[in-house]
């Protein structure tokens, strides 16, 4: 038997209550689908670099392919194995705290960037032995998306949770 909906059921379905519930269930394949999209642009930017080789440059900013065995800013050059079993660590204390994580929007869309640039990077360092950078400005040591990830990540976190 089909029960009949009517304009009761259907407020108490969206009072606030319900409509968090409903949208809060959400949030894993949404936190999911923006890791993997993080991921796959990532990975789909360096496969484009290392194919094409570009080398464009202006004054302020250049594209070009580079090896980095270290971390950013140049630090813990050619300690890639640490730095792979150091992210490792830290995605599975990520995901194994997932349930932990305010469960608004932000935090969770910038714990899903932090671990998406974190694969990124993670997948480079286990197939490659290096990450590939290729975003240069004449100010800044060079990086790649999955950095770009990390660092908006880290930064909209800082900020959340000191206002909080």
């Amino acid at each position: 038997m089909v029960r009949k909906m009517d304009l009761g059921s259907i407020r108490h379905f969206w009072n606030k209550k319900s409509k968090d519930f409903f949208v809060r269930k959400r949030y894993p394949v949404i936190f999911g689908g923006i890791v993997a999209e993080v991921v796959l642009l990532d990975q789909l930017t360096k496969w484009l670099i290392i194919s094409l080789q570009p080398q464009w440059h202006t004054r302020f900013v250049s594209i070009n392919y580079i090896q980095n065995t270290g971390a950013g800013f140049g630090i813990l050059q050619g300690q890639t194995l640490t730095l792979a079993i150091l992210s490792i660590i830290i995605g599975i204390v990520l995901i194994g705290s997932y349930n932990k994580i305010d469960k608004k929007l932000m935090p969770q869309l910038l714990f899903a960037l932090f671990l998406g640039g974190l694969i990124g990077n993670l997948i480079d360092r286990l197939f490659r032995k290096f990450v590939i950078d290729f975003i240069n400005f004449s100010f800044w040591p060079a990086f790649n998306l999955a950095d770009t990830a990390l660092t908006i990540a880290a930064i909209g976190l800082i900020i959340y949770y000191w206002k909080k």
